[in-house]
């Protein structure tokens, strides 16, 4: 078993360890008896933070869609306009992805879309990094449209992770960003009002 730790400390360690048990076998084929064995505790202390495997599941789904909102966030802040955004949001996404594909295969991976409760909670993700990114795309659209657009960017790099995770391969986040930024900041520069 390991040291006492204090509350907090203890709860981090043991979504940490969860991290990596649940990105490996999904939420189906593991057991708190697991997330347990890994975290080094007993399974009373694992109670005592979440209620039940699906509470500590979805803290999960919280915890690295947060992580994965503020990456994005920090990495755009000193966007100075569309093209620089494009470009650093893509680094900051494929660089958290690049250095944590366990909280990659977590929010994007089958086991969270399977269930209607964690679904919703990728879905929640998604819309606000959708949400985060239309207002700064620069182009003289109606604002549901510049919402799909930016829902469309959301799944490019979705898209383009997950044949990287899946292929187990490390990657180069830089290269790649500047690869897929390439291609969305050209179509972002043809978009055009309908007429």
């Amino acid at each position: 078993m390991s040291a006492r730790l204090p509350a907090q400390a203890r709860r981090e360690q043991i979504l940490a360890v969860a991290l990596d048990v649940f990105s490996v076998d999904g939420y189906h084929n593991t057991s708190m008896n697991e997330v347990a064995e890994a975290a080094g505790v007993t399974k009373p202390v694992l109670y005592q933070h979440f209620d039940s495997k699906r509470d500590l599941y979805r803290a999960l789904l919280d915890e690295v869609g947060n992580r994965l909102l503020t990456t994005i966030a920090k990495a755009t802040a000193t966007a100075s306009d569309g093209k620089s955004l494009t470009e650093m949001g893509f680094e900051g996404y494929f660089r958290w992805v690049a250095e944590d594909h366990a909280s990659f295969r977590l929010l994007f991976g089958s086991g969270g879309r399977r269930d209607d409760e964690f679904s919703a909670a990728v879905r929640r993700v998604t819309a606000a990094a959708a949400a985060a990114i239309a207002p700064l795309i620069e182009v003289d659209i109606e604002e549901e449209h510049r919402l799909m657009l930016a829902h469309a960017l959301v799944g490019l790099a979705e898209g383009a992770c997950r044949m990287l995770v899946d292929q187990g391969d490390d990657f180069d986040p830089d290269e790649v960003a500047r690869a897929v930024s390439s291609l969305a900041w050209a179509g972002l520069r043809a978009v055009q009002r309908p007429t």
